[in-house]
């Protein structure tokens, strides 16, 4: 958890100071700013798109500080659903191929998730004493 939370935070700082990059690896080509339209809100978008990223980063590296188990478990289906959102815009042309990165990202970040929860629990309920 806190990897992904110090990768999304990065992210997010890449975005808010270098947006073309951050363009660039969505697949997109940059628009120079003055072959901008005035009401062009690429930007914007990813401005508050880059500051969500890192909000969200920040929000995953203090619950593993917590160890905030409920959070983990909450993390899973909507990664889930973020994983099948991607995904299928980029099978139905509605986004480029770069968007397919994000979308296994969080569907591999959701399954490796839930796995360490499985994992946990199970180690968690074989060594715990018995009850007499």
């Amino acid at each position: 958890m806190a990897v992904f939370g110090v990768i999304a935070a990065a992210l997010g700082v890449v975005g808010l100071v270098s947006p073309d990059t951050m363009i660039s690896g969505m697949g997109f080509d940059p628009v120079p700013a003055a072959e901008r339209a005035d009401n062009d809100g690429t930007l914007t978008f990813i401005t508050a798109s880059s500051m969500a990223a890192v909000n969200m980063g920040a929000y995953y590296v203090l619950a593993a500080m917590a160890d905030w188990k409920a959070f983990f478990l909450w993390t899973v289906p909507f990664r889930l659903l973020t994983f099948t959102v991607f995904t299928v815009a980029v099978v139905t042309g509605r986004a480029p191929s770069g968007f397919l990165g994000v979308g296994i990202w969080e569907g591999v970040g959701a399954v490796l998730t839930g796995l360490a929860l499985a994992w946990e629990r199970r180690r968690r309920t074989g060594t715990a004493p018995a009850s007499a």
